[in-house]
């Protein structure tokens, strides 16, 4: 069946992470993307990634993996026939994303007001680090400075190794994912009124936004946030614990949980001590509680606890590592990952992962490889009229 978003089309600005994470999730979705590139560079993803090779032949891991089922055109956007191309082009489109600095597409003479009108009811989102107003606005932002600045790092580690970084760039995410659901709720209002909207997505405001849990302990109970490692904040026992081989994960955050946690391991006096008979009991002594648990837990391997936990409603789970996980048959049979043998440039299959949720009428999906730099320009020339003519003068000039 068609996708949720079959017919819209997306004009796709943006480099590295944020935005083209957030694209690629409107692609999956059904909606045509078609990634506007710098001639001869393109984004600046097809040159990162961890295999060199792939990033000499600007097909960089990094790209790979978000930016599968788009289109590419390679505009100059600073040459007047680049420009003409360009709004040629918005005049076909639905949405606009970018995520450059604030002003640079208005120097460039196709900011909002130019774009809309050219096309009235266009949905224009603009990605950055810090939104497109305030004292911060025209900082570079790499996902580690935002990670940095929202507080992040300052509750990731424990009392030895904070401020930490996440392990993956999870601001640059956040403020992709808000970006696709700004969108998508833009266009359901556009269906009904006819407006279009610009959006100002912000990945600092994003990133804290996710935090939650932890910016409401500092707003509402007046609790500074410190980092507790892989301890849980909310209950105890709730952390990661050696085993006889491997770490694993234990969530028995309700009392119920907690004893049958106690029949399991063979410590079922636990439950009567006092330091840990209620919920706060066992937060206040979480340590000399989790060194119990654990003196129990050496005479299994990880894999064996959390079959027979979660058998008797113990939340529980390894701590796995990505190969592990990928293979895992719970990831596996929900087929989480598609594969392509045909990605230009790249000798080897690409696999890449989907979007997190699937959906009765079909499952979103990328419907096409990452595509090489300028792989479609001639094709969207010629579908907005441009002759084969006008198309050689414009290669000529370096437009395109």
């Amino acid at each position: 069946m068609a996708g949720l978003l079959a017919g819209v089309r997306v004009l796709d600005l943006t480099n590295v992470l944020a935005g083209p994470f957030c694209c690629y999730q409107l692609a999956q979705l059904g909606a045509e993307v078609i990634k506007v590139e710098t001639p001869g560079t393109g984004d600046l993803a097809r040159q990162l990634g961890a295999d060199p090779e792939l990033n000499r032949r600007l097909m960089g891991a990094s790209f790979l993996a978000q930016n599968a089922g788009k289109r590419s055109i390679t505009l100059n956007l600073k040459h007047p026939k680049a420009r003409e191309a360009f709004l040629r082009l918005v005049a076909t489109t639905d949405v606009v994303v970018e995520n450059f600095r604030p002003g640079v597409m208005d120097r460039l003479g196709l900011g909002y007001d130019t774009l809309k009108a050219a096309k009235p009811n266009l949905v224009y989102c603009a990605i950055s680090g810090f939104g497109q107003d305030g004292p911060l606005r025209l900082n570079p932002a790499y996902d580690q400075i935002i990670q940095g600045l929202s507080g992040v790092m300052s509750v990731t580690g424990d009392a030895q190794s904070a401020p930490l970084r996440v392990g993956y760039p999870v601001a640059d995410t956040m403020g992709g994912i808000t970006a696709a659901y700004a969108i998508a709720a833009a266009l359901f209002r556009r269906e009904r009124s006819g407006e279009g909207e610009l959006i100002d997505v912000s990945m600092l405001e994003s990133t804290l936004v996710a935090m939650a849990w932890v910016v409401s302990n500092w707003l509402i109970a007046g609790v500074r946030p410190q980092p507790l490692g892989n301890e849980n904040m909310t209950a105890s026992p709730s952390g990661a614990f050696r085993t006889g081989a491997g770490l694993l994960n234990i969530a028995a955050n309700q009392q119920q949980q907690f004893e049958t946690l106690c029949e399991l391991i063979g410590r079922p006096e636990l439950v009567r001590d006092p330091r840990f008979a209620g919920r706060e009991d066992r937060k206040k002594h979480r340590f000399a509680l989790n060194a119990e648990i654990e003196r129990a837990l050496v005479t299994r391997p990880a894999a064996e606890w959390s079959e027979l936990m979660n058998d008797r409603g113990v939340p529980a789970g390894e701590v796995l590592d990505v190969p592990s996980i990928l293979e895992h048959p719970q990831v596996v049979e929900r087929a989480l990952l598609r594969t392509f043998n045909d990605v230009p440039n790249v000798d080897t299959d690409v696999s890449v992962v989907r979007s997190g949720f699937r959906l009765a009428s079909g499952d979103p999906a990328p419907a096409s490889p990452p595509p090489a730099l300028g792989a479609d320009t001639t094709a969207l020339l010629k579908e907005l009229g441009y002759s084969e003519a006008e198309i050689g003068v414009m290669v000529c000039d370096k437009a395109v």
